[in-house]
């Protein structure tokens, strides 16, 4: 059996100790033969996830602050430039030993300990994989209601939905189910298709943006307002808001990197999937929406009220399963993916991935999407103090696998628990002490006004200071966590 056809409820190799509270096949390393994404692949499946409407109202917002068009695209190459190094050095362990971030993440934390940080990722993909698919079901329903007049008097509510929505979110359901029911095999190939397909109707939209515009459009030419100290500090304040949007992600980039072929693919596929595809795609956007100017009088940011202005049926419908197409793009590679992964590590014994890939899509709706929609600010000030917990781990993983650990893992020992070498309860003291002090200093902006300034660097703080005190932590503690990285991993290399 392999990660990429997961088998149920398989058994740990006999004869290597494997704690089978640790093990399944879609946990065990993906052997060299099996790990068959080139730079492509990778690439595609980043392309999928950054053209999304978060992405596209993104530049809105730093615009909003002050930006000319030229700041904003800078402050999104600079964003997305630093994540890009986050998720390349991250990556690297995935693709060397063919691991998910479940497993990897043992080594910091031990094998139980290790569900702490697990469970809080897992939180927030669950919770933004039902926000994407209550946003699809809106684009699917206003699809319906176009094509169907009776369809949109389906309004008889439930539950604080309408029936055409709740109809609409199970065809969506439908369509996740889809790609996700063979495995890791088919998002690879759905995601192939859908990221370019998604930049081909962005280009057509750009040539739209230019002819209604006349050119690069009003945009352009409206200076910055921006000036001096306080320029360059809302400037950073926008950087550290674009990295907010995928910080969580460069903590399980392992999940997607551990079917990568080399080191090189990984490294090329993400620096033309992120920085590269997602600065052309918000050039993209801020031409648009400087043609909105010309052609509506106002820009308009958001995709699904801007189908709505243009007022055509065909336009509707086409750009309607665009957007249907990128939000499932994103939701299956940047928030199943990775909550179904987790649930697996909690549950080894009983799920595999497509069990729980299945899981996810019933679970998340128990966040009931559609209510959050009404007070979106309080929802998303909450994920944005759990996304700065995340960035300690980012921090301690990084400096685990490249500073302790000399880019070398025992494989086999993250897949054992002793009493004597990891403690009673299998939780690594150092990276619990450093995850706690730094994910406290990176949320007390968000609790204590003299502070609020921390809240807005938020996720470098807690990457600095939870990398170096795990640091200091771990190398006090290298003696007892000496069998983690006792030599090369025997069961997966890195492919040259």
């Amino acid at each position: 059996m392999s990660a990429s056809q997961p088998g149920e409820g398989a058994m740990p190799p006999e004869g290597l100790g494997y704690d089978p509270r640790l093990y399944n096949a879609d946990l065990a390393p993906v052997p060299s033969s099996l790990r068959n994404w080139s730079w492509l692949n990778m690439s595609t499946v980043w392309m999928g996830m950054v053209h999304n409407v978060v992405a596209y109202e993104a530049a809105a917002g730093l615009i909003s602050m002050g930006m000319s068009a030229m700041q904003a695209i800078a402050a999104v190459a600079v964003a997305y430039f630093m994540l890009f190094l986050a998720m390349w050095f991250n990556a690297k362990a995935g693709t060397r030993h063919g691991v998910p971030f479940c497993v990897l993440v043992r080594s910091p934390f031990g094998p139980f300990g290790a569900n702490v940080p697990v469970v809080i990722r897992g939180v927030v993909a669950m919770f933004w994989y039902a926000v994407q698919v209550y946003a699809g079901s809106q684009a699917i329903n206003a699809i319906l209601s176009t094509l169907w007049t009776p369809w949109a008097h389906f309004n008889a509510g439930f539950l604080g939905m309408p029936a055409n929505g709740w109809l609409s979110m199970g065809l969506f359901l439908m369509l996740h189910a889809l790609v996700v029911s063979h495995g890791v095999h088919r998002i690879r190939n759905f995601e192939l298709i859908a990221g370019p397909l998604v930049i081909l109707v962005g280009v057509i939209a750009t040539i739209w943006g230019l002819h209604e515009a006349h050119g690069l459009g009003p945009i352009f030419s409206q200076p910055s307002k921006l000036h001096g100290t306080d320029g360059a500090l809302t400037f950073a304040i926008g950087v550290t808001g674009m990295i907010g949007i995928w910080s969580t992600f460069a903590v399980n980039i392992p999940d997607l990197s551990r079917f990568v072929r080399t080191q090189r693919d990984q490294v090329l596929g993400q620096l033309i999937g992120l920085p590269i595809t997602a600065i052309v795609f918000t050039l993209m956007s801020v031409i648009v929406t400087s043609a909105t100017i010309i052609a509506f009088g106002k820009p308009i940011w958001d995709p699904v009220k801007l189908l709505l202005a243009i007022d055509n049926p065909v336009v509707t419908v086409l750009g309607g399963l665009v957007i249907i197409l990128a939000t499932l793009s994103v939701n299956v590679a940047a928030n199943i993916m990775p909550a179904a992964y987790d649930l697996v590590n909690l549950f080894p014994r009983r799920l595999n991935f497509n069990r729980a890939a299945m899981l996810v899509l019933f679970a998340g709706l128990l966040y009931v999407p559609w209510y959050w929609f009404q007070n979106a600010t309080t929802i998303f000030h909450a994920l944005e103090i759990i996304a700065g917990l995340l960035g300690p781990v980012t921090g301690i993983m990084l400096v685990d696998y490249f500073v302790l650990h000399g880019q070398q893992y025992d494989i086999d020992a993250l897949y054992r628990y002793s009493e004597t070498l990891h403690g009673r309860y299998g939780i690594n003291p150092a990276g619990f002490y450093a995850m706690g002090i730094a994910g406290a200093l990176a949320i007390v902006g968000f609790f204590v006004p003299e502070l609020s300034a921390m809240a807005d660097f938020s996720w470098f703080i807690g990457v600095l200071v939870g990398g170096g005190l795990y640091w200091v932590f771990g190398r006090a503690a290298a003696t007892r966590a000496a069998g983690l990285s006792s030599g090369p991993a025997e069961l997966a290399s890195e492919p040259e």
